[in-house]
């Protein structure tokens, strides 16, 4: 940790964090809450709020993946997606959700605002996000991809999301 500059979860807690959120709404594998829980960790997201079916720490399959991220992280639980909309909204974030749909902005294309704070949704791993969480959204994103496949991993989208953000963040 020390060679490689690391820091502990103490100081973790206590550095500033990205202007963002994840918001993980009925996400059914617990590999990939794990999976967001060390993404969120290693990005600085500020916050993670876990909703819907979403199983919430401590648990075995959870941490194995998130690999001790998820003692690092906030995160939050609501079993009712409306009332966390209107949490994050009370919050000032903007809620964009990760998704497919009709009238989506490309990543290639979000710049996100300096002032802004952004509440990134990821939904299902089979149904994506939650029509409700789209009807919300600021913006709806999508991930451009060039294969034969259309569709990623809810983890892999995490990583792609956190990593895009930050970079973007920094280059302001």
């Amino acid at each position: 940790m020390d060679e490689l500059n690391r820091l502990g979860v103490d100081a973790f807690k206590e550095i500033e964090k990205f202007p963002y959120v994840f918001i993980l709404d009925d996400i059914r594998s617990m590999n990939n809450i794990g999976s967001a829980f060390r993404t969120a960790d290693s990005f600085r997201c500020s916050h993670i709020y876990l909703t819907g079916i979403t199983a919430q720490p401590p648990h075995r399959e959870i941490s194995k993946t998130a690999l001790g991220a998820d003692e690092s992280v906030a995160w939050s639980y609501f079993d009712d997606a409306a009332i966390c909309i209107k949490h994050v909204k009370e919050l000032g974030y903007q809620i964009v959700s990760i998704e497919q749909v009709e009238n989506s902005v490309s990543l290639l294309d979000f710049i996100p605002e300096k002032n802004q704070k952004y509440a990134f949704v990821f939904g299902n791993e089979v149904f994506g996000v939650n029509e409700d969480w789209i009807n919300a959204s600021d913006i709806v994103l999508e991930i451009p991809q060039f294969g034969t496949k259309h569709s990623l991993n809810v983890s892999v989208c995490m990583g792609v999301i956190a990593w895009d953000f930050v970079s973007k963040y920094f280059s302001k």
